[in-house]
């Protein structure tokens, strides 16, 4: 985008140069015929105060209204116009700096073409709140919606009689069931039942390991932290990497439990949430199977696609679908890019 900017901002700059040429020398880009100062009658010192006490002045005397026919109103607004864009241009301190330079520099003809319609077709608001906003928000939803899906899952265990059997017994055992009569008066039987839920989804919540998309939401995850981290995650990683060409590279130890693991997942292709989902007995099974050296993996993965192949043939709903391919296999739509 920045680069598309640049160039739209290039061709525009040749757009007018071309146009300015065609008119003459003596063009002002910024007010057209006249120098901004000349146009509301003031003197390059002129301060802010003055600025606005002679535009005023113009502007009610040139304002097209003040003028009945339309030869008159169409001067008028010429000039009216004139008179608007020379308060814009000197108003604004940053504007009038830029104005000043390129008086004071007329031979820096490209710079001045620039700085003039970037200012013109540039965004007024400053990128960096834009980008300051845009990543706050997506922090916030982040957050939001990894909460939400956290409490999405303790309702779920919540539901499920095995895992509310167990954590009703661990309340019970810890004595956060225990019912008292005297603390209980008053309260109807819903405001009971929804008391003991809630004890029950605290014990899930500390019992229960729940990992991957549905995982506990942790501050460090959020954008906004990550992108604050960014250097020194960087610098963790690079320490990281150093270390493994000297230990492994160099040196040529011998992987420990740590490493095998690491290279398993990235045997896989699999992202660490999606990999700490797995269950402990069949990451046991892998490691055992020695499935972080390539040979193994690949060995395994063929294994496991022709079980799936195999177990897909006998499914009934396979042999259906392959049925409904044979039989209408040319009622498929097909996109011809020939």
């Amino acid at each position: 985008m920045g680069r598309m900017a640049v160039i739209w901002l290039i061709l525009l700059a040749l757009c007018a140069l071309g146009s300015a040429q065609d008119e003459g020398p003596d063009v002002d880009i910024y007010c057209g015929d006249k120098n901004c100062y000349d146009v509301l009658g003031l003197s390059r010192e002129a301060t802010k105060k003055e600025i606005q006490k002679n535009y005023r002045k113009l502007a009610g005397k040139w304002h097209p209204d003040m003028f009945r026919t339309a030869e008159e109103k169409s001067v008028a607004e010429k000039t009216f116009m004139q008179i608007a864009t020379a308060y814009e241009t000197l108003r604004d301190d940053e504007a009038r700096q830029e104005y000043d330079y390129m008086l004071d520099h007329p031979e820096e003809m490209w710079r001045n073409y620039y700085r003039y319609y970037r200012r013109r077709v540039g965004p007024k608001v400053d990128v960096r709140l834009v980008l300051a906003v845009t990543i706050s928000l997506i922090s916030a939803a982040q957050y939001y919606f990894s909460w939400s899906n956290y409490n999405e899952a303790i309702k779920f265990f919540a539901s499920v009689p095995k895992y509310r059997i167990q954590a009703t017994e661990i309340a019970k055992a810890d004595g956060l069931l225990k019912k008292d009569k005297k603390a209980d008066r008053g309260k109807s039987k819903e405001e009971i039942k929804e008391e003991e839920e809630s004890v029950i989804r605290n014990v899930i919540m500390d019992r229960m390991d729940i990992r991957g998309a549905y995982a506990k939401p942790n501050w460090k995850d959020v954008l906004w932290v990550q992108l604050v981290l960014l250097p020194y995650t960087i610098f963790i990683y690079a320490q990281w990497y150093g270390n493994w060409v000297w230990r492994f590279w160099i040196k040529r130890e011998e992987y420990t439990r740590e490493e095998h693991i690491y290279l398993l997942r990235k045997q896989m292709g699999v992202s660490q949430g999606k990999f700490n989902m797995m269950e402990e007995d069949e990451l046991e099974d892998m490691l055992e199977q020695e499935l972080w050296k390539p040979e193994n993996y690949k060995e395994y993965k063929a294994q496991k696609d022709a079980e799936m192949r195999a177990k897909m043939a006998e499914s009934g709903r396979y042999k259906q679908y392959r049925r409904y391919m044979k039989n209408h296999a040319n009622d498929r739509m097909t996109f011809d890019d020939s």
